[in-house]
């Protein structure tokens, strides 16, 4: 499996409000939109996320607020979905490597504390390992009478995760994608955010006479 098995939403990046509007038009409203920033690292904390705009209106509104941001480099519009929200993550630590991280996601990642972690590459019984780990594990699996999520497709996009930090390692600290929306169709990636790994100077050795 590869990582271009991860799916992602319909979106654009607009620079100008008629690119936007035209592209909402298109993909049919709501649509969700988000800030294009290097200085907004976590987009809601700056009120740099607005979902479930209905019109080429609101959209403009958006557009206009977003350009006051720091650092505002456009805005990209995503078709709006649903799904209980998850975490996949990974970091590369310096004795074990690639280690991939699963929870329960959105906002409130940080406040259920609900993950679990496996050393990459990971395979489809690592997953289901990591899945059963989980505290809200019955969330996924309908909780009294709610629907599952596709199981399959996330497992898929877990594994599919882990491939791309195999390959991407030597580049990277860490990366995030949260929330991943997961419905009984689809285990979307919504959000990701990557920690490119710092480039160290080179030391100069110098020679004496």
């Amino acid at each position: 499996m590869s990582y271009v098995d991860l799916d992602v939403p319909k979106f654009m990046w607009a620079n100008e409000i008629e690119e936007a509007v035209r592209f909402a038009q298109e993909i049919g409203y709501p649509v969700v939109a988000k800030v294009v920033s290097h200085h907004a690292l976590h987009k809601s904390d700056v009120g740099g996320v607005v979902v479930g705009i209905g019109s080429d209106e609101k959209l403009t509104e958006t557009f206009g607020r977003f350009k006051h941001l720091e650092g505002f480099a456009g805005m990209l519009v995503e078709e709006m979905l649903s799904g209980i929200e998850l975490i996949a993550g990974a970091k590369i630590d310096y004795q074990f490597g690639p280690v991939v991280l699963l929870g329960m996601g959105g906002t409130g990642v940080e406040i259920y504390r609900d993950t679990t972690l496996r050393m990459a590459p990971l395979k489809q019984r690592d997953v289901e390992s990591m899945l059963k780990d989980l505290k809200a594990h019955q969330l996924l699996e309908g909780y009294r009478g709610s629907q599952r999520v596709n199981l399959k497709k996330l497992k898929d996009m877990v594994v599919a995760f882990s491939s791309l930090v195999m390959e991407i390692e030597g580049f990277i600290e860490s990366i995030d994608l949260n929330p991943v929306l997961c419905s009984s169709r689809r285990c979307i990636v919504a959000e990701a955010r990557i920690m490119l790994k710092e480039e160290k100077t080179p030391k100069v050795l110098g020679t004496s006479n």
